[in-house]
Formats: structure tokens, C-alpha cells, sequence
């Protein structure tokens, strides 16, 4: 008991002599800056935490509404493919990817010099077949005379008839062989069938083609559409009509869109059903978009007015989902009924929002998520940039 009652007064001593080192070691400098970190810690507390713009936001009663993403890329409403009507050769084709073209416009030649000495043969054959015609009408008239006079038999009369109808025959085929060969030539001239920009140049002169062989292609950009694979469980809540916002790489602003077409079945494999979204056409013409370009799109399903305050704001670390409110300078919490979820737009973009029905009065101050983790009852201050900028910016419209 002695023996360790020595060890305990040593351990003792040893203790104090410890602490009165590290007190010396520390010296005045760092006793000073301990008590300045104090003071300034204090002074903060008691100051509060300063609010950035994008910290507030105010419970409003405006316009929610659900939204469904989806993704897809550009494409012209109207496009055309040329093709060749004849196997030949390409003479001339006279437009590169991006130049314009009218309908109607002409573009390129094949070779034409067969079609033309087959038209010229099939015209000679057709007035050969006239000359014919024009014998066996002679002999018919004729035939006709010598019968009513009675010099020759009826019989001789029906086979001039039938003589004068086969070179009639003769000479509608002729002239149908020479419409098909006239036809030909007319094929052998490459022409625009749509307006647009040539998209693509498939073939260079000297080439020959073979019948239906692609040459050019050109699209109409005065009209576009997102064409997008819509997931079996959503598409039931499509219609024709609903309006969208397309935000597409490269562009800073949402285009205007509105659902246009919706196919009657589904993609092989995947089940999901393509809808196409009908941009703005001031807007496409404006932005000089691209067909191929990347858009995601978010459609408005349903709409209703509500009480609404960012979906940020709500806080789950309760029993029941609360808000922080700014209230006479401090963080003040209310316990809150959600219901609805959707988006409101704010400043032309959508920002995910929720339904309030119980807890909250219409142009409460609510703080984000961006704040963090807030004791009740925390001084806050709105900044200059926060006091004039919020309520314009962060209530929703």
C-alpha cells in the first residue's frame, strides 16, 4: 500500500512537471494567437452566417408541373435522298456538303448519249407506223368506195378494217417506246426534289452507277425535331400537344418544343416507343442547329398551381421533413405535409421543386440546401448581393 502511494505521488509530479514544460514551451506569441482565434471565433458567432444569392429562395404560389426527361438527337422533318433513275455514267455533279439548293434545282448529269440515240430510233420507229396508218387509212377509204358500188365483196371491206387497226396499234407502241426512252433522258438529268442543304455528296464524275444508286442527300433545316426513345412506363402519360424545353449541346439557352408525333408501336428489342418533338422554327432558323445534334428534353405532363419551395430546401434529418426559415434574422424550423413534386421554371430553366399543403405561409424566406447543416436559432444576415437579387431570382414565376 506504501509502495504504491510512492508510485502515485512520482506519476504526480511527473504530471505537473509535463505541463509546466509545455506552458513554457508555448511562451506569450502563442498564448496570444490562442486567444485571438478565441475572440475571433466569437465575434462570428455573434455576427452570423452571411447569405449568398443562390442560399434563398421564397415559398411561392405558382405553377408546378411534372416534368419527364428524355433524350434523343436532331433531325430534319423533311429530307430526300437522290437517287439514280438510270444506270450511267456521272458526267457532272455540281454541289458540295453544305451549299444550298432550290426544288427543282439541277445538280449534276449522268451520261445521256445512249438514251438519246434510243429516243432517236424510237422516234423513227413511230413514223414509220404513222406512214403505215396513213396506207391502210387510204386503202380502207378506198375499199370503202369499191364496196358501196358493189365492185368488191364485204370480206375485202372487214380486212382493211382490221389492217387499219393493227397499224394504229403499231404506232401507239411506237409512241410509247419513244415516251420511255424520252423519259430515260430526262432521268439522266440529276435534279434538287426538296429545298435545303446538300448533307452529304455520295459520288464523283466518272463514277458509273448502277439504277437507284444514292448520289446526294439534302435536308430541310427550316423545320426540325428531336426524335427520342420514350420508356415503356412513361409513354402512357404522352400526348400530342404537351410543350417541352430542349437544352442541346453547344447552345446556352432551352429551345421551345412541343410533342408533334408519337409512333403507334415499339422498337424491336428495347420495347420503348419513339416520339418526336417539334422545335421552334424561329428558333431552329436563329441557333443554325445541326441535325445529329445531342438534345435532352424535359416534357410538361401536368400542370397545377401550388404552394412550392425548392426541393433543397426540404430537410430529412427530423422525424417529420422540415424547412429552415429566415425569420427576424435567424434560422427558424418548420415541420411541413409535401405533396406534389415536380418543376417550376425559373428564369426560362426548370428547377426541381415540391408541393407544400401544411407548415408554411406563402412568401416565407426558406434557406437552401447549399447553407448546410443549421442549428436552429443561427443568426443569419443577407448580403448586399442576396437582399437585392433573391427575390427576383429564386421565386419561382
Amino acid at each position: 500500500m506504501k509502495a504504491r502511494t510512492r508510485w502515485m505521488a512520482l506519476g504526480a509530479v511527473l504530471l505537473l512537471a509535463a505541463g509546466l514544460g509545455a506552458r513554457a514551451l508555448m511562451g506569450p506569441g502563442a498564448a496570444k494567437a490562442r486567444a485571438a482565434a478565441t475572440s475571433a471565433a466569437a465575434a462570428s458567432a455573434a455576427e452570423g452566417i452571411e447569405l449568398a444569392p443562390g442560399d434563398v429562395a421564397r415559398a411561392a404560389r405558382t405553377e408546378l408541373t411534372r416534368m419527364l426527361a428524355i433524350t434523343g438527337s436532331l433531325k430534319a422533318v423533311q429530307s430526300a435522298v437522290v437517287k439514280a433513275r438510270v444506270a450511267a455514267e456521272v458526267q457532272t455533279l455540281t454541289v458540295r456538303e453544305g451549299d444550298r439548293v432550290q426544288a427543282g434545282q439541277l445538280i449534276g448529269q449522268l451520261d445521256a448519249t445512249e438514251f438519246k440515240l434510243r429516243l432517236r430510233q424510237a422516234d423513227d420507229q413511230a413514223g414509220a407506223a404513222q406512214a403505215q396508218l396513213d396506207i391502210a387509212q387510204k386503202t380502207l377509204d378506198n375499199n370503202q368506195a369499191l364496196v358501196n358500188q358493189g365492185f368488191i365483196s364485204r370480206t375485202a371491206l372487214d380486212t382493211s378494217v382490221s389492217s387499219r387497226a393493227g397499224a394504229q396499234a403499231t404506232l401507239q407502241a411506237a409512241r410509247a417506246a419513244a415516251d420511255l426512252t424520252r423519259k430515260a433522258v430526262a432521268d439522266s438529268e440529276i435534279r434538287a426534289p426538296i429545298a435545303g442543304l446538300v448533307a452529304s455528296r455520295l459520288v464523283q464524275p466518272g463514277e458509273r452507277v448502277a439504277l437507284d444508286t444514292r448520289l446526294v442527300e439534302i435536308v430541310d433545316l427550316s423545320r426540325i425535331e428531336l426524335e427520342a426513345a420514350v420508356a415503356p412506363e412513361d409513354v402512357l402519360q404522352l400526348r400530342v400537344g404537351q410543350a417541352a424545353q430542349v437544352q442541346i449541346d453547344g447552345l446556352a439557352d432551352p429551345v421551345a418544343a412541343k410533342v408533334s408525333r408519337i409512333a403507334p408501336s415499339t422498337q424491336s428489342g428495347t420495347r420503348s416507343v419513339m416520339a418526336y418533338l417539334a422545335l421552334a422554327g424561329t428558333a431552329t432558323q436563329q441557333a443554325g442547329l445541326r441535325q445529329g445534334l445531342f438534345g435532352r428534353a424535359s416534357i410538361a405532363l401536368q400542370r397545377q398551381p401550388a404552394l412550392v419551395v425548392p426541393t433543397s430546401a426540404l430537410r430529412y434529418d427530423q422525424a417529420r421533413p422540415y424547412v429552415l426559415a429566415l425569420e427576424n434574422g435567424r434560422a427558424v424550423a418548420h415541420n411541413v405535409t409535401v405533396a406534389a413534386r415536380g418543376d417550376v421554371l425559373i428564369d426560362g430553366r426548370p428547377e426541381s421543386a415540391v408541393e407544400i399543403t401544411e407548415g408554411l405561409a406563402e412568401g416565407t424566406v426558406v434557406l437552401r440546401g447549399t447553407v448546410g447543416a443549421l442549428r436552429e436559432g443561427t443568426r443569419l444576415t443577407l448580403g448586399k448581393a442576396a437582399a437585392a437579387a433573391w427575390p427576383a431570382a429564386s421565386a419561382p414565376r
